[in-house]
């Protein structure tokens, strides 16, 4: 560990000088500009540059040292903003700075102060540019009195990242007391999901989580064009990672990355227009088999369809079907199935399925935008790719109106696959 089992003391002026705030920049995908700057740890060694995190992480050092290590990076992080001049394209930049919740509320019971908060004021910083970032960290206190040491940031003006999101300290339930305005997300819990349904689903559900209570998602670790990618797919607003830089001694530009970000949300769009066009294709073709076996079949005199009816038309369109449709059934209007399920084998054969008729499926969230959409005309609706409870398989549903009648729902296996 070498200088990292050192402890230093106020006294050794020569150590506080070695101490040096590095800056790792945080990038938008709306503005493509830097957002912000993660302030990390640095000391100066005779082999060079080296990172405090072993620092901090090693449980032997005494907490008060940390504290006081941390403190001295901070006020030569704030000092650096506050001097940095504002007409040179840098600004408005934000700042990060990792607080463990130890620390917040340990020093707030003992004196009453945020010392990072009178350094603020100190540095006549807006605290609107500040970033509280709560770190990974088996809190023992209560999520009470983190919440009201929390607030007291909130309250100045300050903004709130949760760090490590997935991990044991970032649980649903302490996510929800704190009411974070940023979420960050790990790139190894993104990469976890390339081959995973399980990990794919929980990073999707961070990024509805975030939509849901007002925050933004950042992906931080980003170290490829790939990961890049992955990030813009799960909806992160803000990325940050060796693909852009790692932590330097000073800010760039605003602007520096932005030729990057282009590039990368450019690619992310071109993809998604073929795939879009592809299923829009598909989607046509699927209406026109409908559209043919149900005019020719029974119903088209009947005044409704009951299962037979029903059953009767999806068989007749069975064999114009692409390969990579694996399910078939019918509803109405009200959400109310009156066809089997017809399911295809490993085979290819088609397997009849009684038992969902009559389910009224009106309780998922996609059904009712669905019929009204319906209403208005439209004659197709494709879903967007999610994970079938039955197979496991990567599917996409296409719903097609048949007539005054209801809605054709035939599930079709995405050959992309989004995973």
């Amino acid at each position: 560990m070498g200088l990292y089992n050192r402890t230093w003391t106020p006294n050794e002026g020569a150590a506080t000088s070695q101490l040096i705030p590095y800056y790792q920049p945080i990038l938008a995908l709306d503005t493509r500009r830097i957002m912000g700057y993660e302030a990390l740890g640095r000391i100066q060694t005779g082999e060079g540059v080296r990172s405090l995190g072993p620092f901090f992480e090693d449980k032997t050092v005494p907490m008060t040292e940390q504290i006081r290590v941390d403190r001295v990076l901070r006020e030569k992080a704030l000092a650096k903003l506050a001097s940095t001049a504002a007409d040179n394209g840098y600004h408005p930049a934000m700042l990060f700075l990792n607080l463990k919740p130890s620390w917040i509320y340990q020093t707030y019971k003992e004196t009453g102060e945020l010392p990072t908060l009178q350094l603020i004021n100190r540095y006549g910083i807006n605290p609107k540019r500040i970033v509280i970032e709560i770190t990974e960290e088996a809190f023992q206190g209560s999520m009470e009195q983190l919440r009201t040491v929390v607030d007291l940031y909130r309250k100045q003006g300050c903004l709130i990242a949760i760090d490590d999101v997935g991990s044991g300290f970032s649980n649903m339930d302490r996510i929800a007391q704190i009411q974070p305005n940023l979420l960050k997300l790990d790139i190894h819990l993104l990469q976890e999901s390339e081959g995973h349904i399980g990990y794919y689903g929980v990073v999707r559900s961070f990024s509805t989580l975030a939509e849901q209570i007002g925050a933004s998602l950042l992906v931080e670790g980003v170290e490829t064009e790939h990961d890049l990618q992955r990030a813009i797919e799960i909806g992160a607003r803000y990325v940050q990672g060796y693909l852009f830089a790692p932590a330097e001694p000073e800010f760039r530009p605003a602007y520096h990355y932005a030729d990057l970000i282009e590039a990368g949300l450019e690619r992310r769009r071109s993809r998604m227009i073929s795939e879009e066009r592809y299923w829009g294709v598909e989607a046509e073709k699927l209406r026109m088999v409908v559209d043919a076996s149900w005019r020719t079949s029974i119903i088209a005199a009947a005044d409704g369809a009951g299962q037979e009816a029903a059953d009767a038309c999806i068989e007749g369109m069975l064999s114009r079907l692409e390969a990579s449709c694996i399910r078939v059934y019918w509803c109405r209007e009200d959400g109310i199935q009156i066809s089997s399920n017809y399911n295809r084998q490993s085979n290819g054969v088609w397997d009849r399925e009684t038992a969902f008729c009559g389910s009224n499926w009106s309780w998922r969230p996609y059904f009712i935008p669905i019929s009204v959409e319906m209403e208005g005309k439209l004659r197709a609706h494709v879903s967007r790719t999610y994970t079938d409870l039955n197979s496991g398989d990567r599917i996409r549903t296409i719903s097609v109106s048949v007539g005054q009648q209801g809605i054709m729902f035939v599930d079709i296996i995405d050959p992309e696959g989004e995973r």
